[in-house]
């Protein structure tokens, strides 16, 4: 029999019944029963069970070995407990932030049963690619879920999703980049088999989640933190759905994130010698090398053209740069977080290893990069050390270079790059670009931004499933995207949105009309 540790999270629950809960699992994982003796016996010695307990076995079920977080397990282990668990959706307002994964979930079992529809018929190409493609920004869900959600039951004391579905989510994804690739290489003998898999464990991933890991939360989870999650999930963007704006508090919240930010700035440089003399954001504050103030080292971060995070000595999150376009999503919710929970259980050992050379002094630097077709990620990673040289943590830089290696010849000439929009949009036809008829349904969103730049960081605030635009996948986006496939993808009629890109066009000041070709 296994030991229950304790667990404050779930001292509620019954502990004989987890107790036997946990036995026949063991015995079903290490051959003793067969899958159907299993659940003979879980009918019978168990009964019903509800998502809470679920949660608490798999937390609490500590003596296992690494084979535990094999996919296998994720995807068979509901089959252990088939027909105990009680399914029931929980009535929610619109925009909680369980109303949204659930909402998003739908919207992707309808891709789902779209694409079995198209497996009944001859293979086309096109509507696999444009299917395919939609449901590929899923992805959205699962970052929310590992930067927002995870992270809160974390603090309660449950870290499983963190490990095993982590895992499952990192499974999925890849075999949706898989199946993906297939459609782009044209390798359409091969897709339908790699669809048909991806599809299987991406149903049984929102199974898994709509079970166990919503109603565990909905559980764990209180409803001011709820509403504090509700400003991190709109940073990161949804999937196909619609999202209510935040009240006029929104304001507020901003800017006491503004001031936290600051305070929590603030005591980094305290804990590293550089006090402030205050919360005051306005005080001077002596740097290395010059002088400044809380509030222009907030806007140096800011602006940086790269995204930097820093993890302290005790390995906790304590700091990450809010600048507008970065690399990967991130939320408050990592702060304050073990970095090894903020990573894929698959590279957590490397994270480790990163950590430990570095704490050992053995290495200073560790450099990654990720080239995909359009696409070319630079990370390093560097060791903080004090001036006596003991390791107080570790500084993580992200950037994308696409542009940068791009770059041919020598500019050395100043040459704004407004001047260089007519001259890069000229190769495109005219119905492409903004003329002086006005923005149409095919004026490419490319155009559009060439001469409103300001446009880029406003679209959210018409859809947030315009928030991808800010992603790198913007590479791939912004070369095809009109306004009519914006439409389509928002749910906006195309004179909606046509009308409110015109609104906030009408809001910067605008390019003398003599000047346009």
């Amino acid at each position: 029999m296994q030991v229950i540790k304790t667990n404050e999270t779930f001292d509620s629950l019954d502990k004989s019944k987890l107790e036997r809960m946990l036995d026949i699992k063991e015995a079903h994982r290490e051959g003793h029963l067969t899958l159907e003796e299993a659940k003979e016996r879980m009918k019978k010695e168990v009964g019903s069970i509800s998502p809470e307990e679920f949660a608490a076995a798999e937390q609490l079920f500590k003596e296992r070995d690494q084979d535990e977080c094999q996919n296998e397990d994720v995807r068979t282990m509901l089959q252990l407990f088939e027909g105990l668990i009680n399914p029931i959706r929980p009535d929610l307002p619109f925009g909680h932030p369980i109303d949204a994964y659930l909402r998003e979930n739908d919207k992707a079992k309808e891709l789902l049963d779209q694409a079995d529809a198209l497996l009944e018929r001859t293979f086309i190409p096109n509507p696999w690619i444009e299917l395919m493609e939609t449901l590929m920004g899923y992805k959205l869900h699962f970052a929310r879920k590992q930067n927002q959600l995870y992270s809160t039951l974390e603090q309660k004391g449950f870290d499983r999703p963190s490990t095993t579905m982590w895992t499952y989510d990192d499974h999925i994804r890849d075999e949706m980049n898989k199946a993906m690739s297939l459609l782009r290489e044209k390798d359409y003998d091969s897709f339908p088999a790699a669809y048909k898999e991806m599809a299987i464990v991406l149903r049984d991933l929102m199974e898994k989640e709509e079970l166990i890991l919503y109603p565990t939360s909905l559980k764990l989870i209180s409803d001011k933190e709820f509403e504090a999650m509700k400003h991190g999930d709109r940073e990161i963007g949804f999937f196909l759905i619609d999202m209510p704006e935040l009240d006029a508090p929104a304001k507020q919240s901003k800017e006491a994130h503004g001031q936290s930010f600051m305070a929590e700035l603030g005591a980094l440089l305290a804990k590293h010698g550089m006090g402030t003399g205050g919360q005051d954001d306005k005080a001077i504050l002596d740097v290395a090398e010059g002088k400044l103030t809380l509030e222009q080292i907030n806007l140096l971060f800011r602006h940086l053209p790269v995204d930097i995070s820093f993890v302290d000595e005790n390995e906790l999150v304590c700091f990450y740069t809010d600048t507008k376009h970065r690399v990967f999503p991130r939320s408050k919710g990592v702060i304050g977080r073990e970095v090894r929970n903020c990573h894929p259980p698959k590279s957590v050992h490397i994270v480790e290893e990163i950590i430990d050379k570095f704490r050992r002094g053995e290495q200073d630097r560790a450099e990654f990069w990720i080239n995909k077709p359009g696409v070319f990620i630079y990370i390093v990673y560097v060791a903080i050390r004090d001036a006596d040289g003991r390791f107080r943590g570790v500084m993580e830089m992200m950037q994308d270079c696409t542009r940068i290696r791009s770059l041919e010849g020598s500019r050395t000439l100043l040459t704004w790059d407004e001047e260089q929009s007519p001259a890069q949009g000229s190769k495109e036809s005219e119905s492409d670009t903004v003329g002086e008829d006005g923005i149409r349904p095919d004026t490419k969103l490319k155009s559009l931004l060439q001469r409103y730049p300001q446009l880029m960081d406003d679209l959210p605030t018409i859809s947030s499933k315009f928030t991808l635009l800010r992603s790198p996948m913007a590479k791939v986006i912004l070369p095809v995207a009109t306004i009519k496939m914006m439409s389509e993808r928002a749910d906006i009629p195309s004179d909606m949105l046509i009308g409110k890109l015109e609104s906030l066009i009408a809001s910067y000041n605008k390019p003398d009309r003599s000047e346009e070709k």
